[in-house]
C-alpha cells in the first residue's frame, strides 16, 4: 500500500505538490544588512532541497526595513531583493520541490530593536513569555494603507522571481497576529473591535494580493489560538479560517499565536500543534498544515491517516540534517513494497 506521505495534493487553484511534507519557513540569518540573499543563503537553500519535501517554504522575508525583527533578516521590500530570490526559488524547483516566500511585518514585535518605526494596531505592548518588547506606536488610516501595499509589491516580486506561492504570516505575535488578536487590537474603527474588524486588513491583503498575483497560490501562517487568556480562541480562527479561504487563501499553516512559537512547557512529544490544526481539517476547501516537534515516520503517517491535516511540516528534523531525513523517511515507495 503506497504510504500517506508520498500522496500528492492539487490546491484549489490547480497547483501540485508532489508529496505531503513541507518544510516550513526557518530563519537562516543569512541575508546581508539590506535584506539581500547572500552565497551563505544559497547554500542552505540547496541544502533544504535535499529533504525531498514537496513543498519547501522560504524564510519570513520582511515587506519594509521598518518591519524587520533581525538585522540579518531576508528581505521582499525592494527590487533589488528580486534577483536574489529567484536564485534561491530556481535552486528549489531544481530539486523538484514546489516552492513559497513567507512575507512578514514585525510590527510592534521588534525583538531585536533595530526597527526605525515600531508601530502596532493600538500601540499595546506585544505580549511575550521570554521578553519585554517595546512600546508601539498606534498606527494611523494611512500606514494601514501603507502595510497593505508593502505586502502586495512583495507578493508581486516573489511573483517575479519565479515562486509557486506566498505566504502571509499571521501568527508567532507578529505584525498581523497582533491585529487579529484582542490583547493586542483594540481599536474603535473599522479595524478593531470585533472579529471580522480585526481580520479586515488582512482580508484586504489577500484580496489584493491575488488581483496583484493570480498565478500565485496564497498560504496563511494563522495561530491556532493566542495561547494567552483573552486572546484568540479555537472559535475565533475557525471563523478567520472561512473568511480567508473566502478570499482566496488555498493552504491554511496553523502555528502558535500571540506567546510566540516555542513549545508550551506542558506539551510533550511530536504534534504539539496539531490539535490547533486538526479542528480546522475539513470545514474549508483549502490544505491544512500541522507542526510541532514532527520528525517519525509513524507520527506522519499517523496523523496523515486519521484525517488531522492535509500536509505535515517539518522543520528541525530536516534543518538537523536534510539527507539524512530524506534516507529515513522521504524513501522511495519502491522500497517500501
Amino acid at each position: 500500500m503506497t504510504a500517506l506521505r508520498f500522496a500528492p495534493l492539487t490546491l484549489i487553484n490547480g497547483l501540485t505538490l508532489k508529496n505531503r511534507v513541507v518544510v516550513p519557513p526557518m530563519a537562516s540569518q543569512t541575508a546581508d544588512n539590506n535584506g539581500l540573499a547572500t552565497e551563505q543563503t544559497l547554500t542552505h537553500y540547496q541544502n533544504l532541497a535535499q529533504s525531498g519535501a514537496g513543498l519547501v517554504m522560504v524564510e519570513y522575508s520582511h515587506v519594509n526595513l521598518a518591519g524587520r525583527s533581525e538585522s540579518n533578516q531576508l528581505g521582499a521590500h525592494d527590487d533589488a531583493c528580486i534577483a536574489g530570490l529567484s536564485l534561491i526559488a530556481s535552486v528549489l524547483h531544481h530539486a523538484g520541490a514546489t516552492t513559497g516566500l513567507q512575507i512578514t511585518h514585525c510590527g510592534g514585535k521588534d525583538s531585536a530593536g533595530i526597527s526605525s518605526d515600531v508601530m502596532g494596531p493600538s500601540g499595546i505592548i506585544v505580549p511575550a513569555y521570554d521578553r519585554v518588547l517595546p512600546t508601539p506606536r498606534a498606527m494611523t488610516l494611512d500606514d494601514i494603507a501603507q502595510w497593505q501595499q508593502d505586502f502586495v509589491s512583495a507578493a508581486i516580486r516573489a511573483d517575479k522571481a519565479g515562486f509557486d506561492l506566498v505566504e502571509i504570516h499571521c501568527a508567532h505575535g507578529y505584525g498581523i497576529n497582533q491585529w487579529l488578536s484582542p490583547l493586542t487590537n483594540q481599536r474603535d474603527d473599522q479595524y478593531g473591535g470585533s472579529l471580522e474588524n480585526r481580520t479586515r486588513i488582512l482580508l484586504e491583503i489577500v484580496r489584493a494580493i491575488k488581483q496583484a498575483t493570480p498565478r500565485l497560490a496564497v498560504m496563511t501562517r494563522i495561530p491556532g489560538q493566542d495561547g494567552y487568556p483573552g486572546g484568540l480562541s479555537h472559535m475565533d480562527m475557525g471563523q478567520v479560517a472561512q473568511w480567508l479561504v473566502g478570499a482566496g487563501v488555498e493552504i491554511l499553516n496553523v502555528s502558535s499565536g500571540i506567546g510566540g512559537w516555542n513549545r508550551p512547557k506542558d506539551k510533550r512529544g511530536e504534534g504539539f500543534l496539531v490539535d490547533d490544526a486538526a479542528p480546522l481539517k475539513g470545514k474549508t476547501s483549502a490544505a491544512v498544515i500541522g507542526v510541532g516537534g514532527i520528525e517519525t515516520v509513524d507520527y506522519i503517517e499517523t496523523i496523515l491517516a486519521t484525517k488531522q491535516v492535509d500536509l505535515v511540516a517539518v522543520g528541525r528534523a530536516i534543518l538537523a540534517g536534510p539527507g539524512e531525513f530524506a534516507a529515513r523517511v522521504m524513501v522511495t515507495e519502491l522500497a517500501l513494497s
